[in-house]
């Protein structure tokens, strides 16, 4: 079964904290100092927040999966439609280990669609910020980024 996810950088995660559990009626599931996340069935939802340096709003969204088989599924949607993808098989991210995709809309927001394997003590060995494009990890992929432009810039 799928779970929506959003992902919202903050300016400062303890006011944060206090409001979205306020707004949730629930405290966060996950807690560390840079980084928060509940996991809701009602709605079912990934929500987290991160203070870690990008600027703050939507980061990016996306859709969980309890499944290999289900990620595959998703995955092939996407490839069907010729929309340009990056792969991240056993990436650390957001503290956990997850094989996962990304791909960017038109309106350039980033969509992560992951399977999550495990627990991780760090935030991510493949973590990168908005200005750090290197690396790969909660945020948009440029890879995707630019095959998204080549492909505008080839319409109309």
């Amino acid at each position: 079964m799928k779970r929506f996810h959003v992902h919202i950088a903050v300016d400062d995660l303890d006011a944060n904290i206090r409001f979205y559990s306020a707004v949730f009626g629930a405290e966060p599931s996950v807690h560390k100092p840079d980084y928060a996340k509940w996991m809701m069935e009602d709605p079912r939802i990934n929500f987290a927040i991160s203070q870690r340096g990008a600027k703050a709003g939507l980061d990016h969204l996306g859709l969980q999966v309890d499944t290999d088989k289900e990620l595959g599924a998703l995955r092939g949607q996407v490839a069907a439609a010729e929309i340009a993808m990056l792969d991240q098989p056993d990436a650390t991210c957001c503290y956990a280990r997850s094989d996962k995709y990304w791909i960017t809309d038109p309106q350039g927001i980033a969509w992560e669609t992951y399977h999550t394997l495990d627990k991780a003590e760090i935030y991510g060995a493949d973590t990168r910020t908005k200005t750090d494009e290197a690396d790969a990890c909660c945020a948009p992929p440029s890879t995707v980024q630019s095959a998204k432009r080549k492909a505008a810039a080839k319409c109309c």
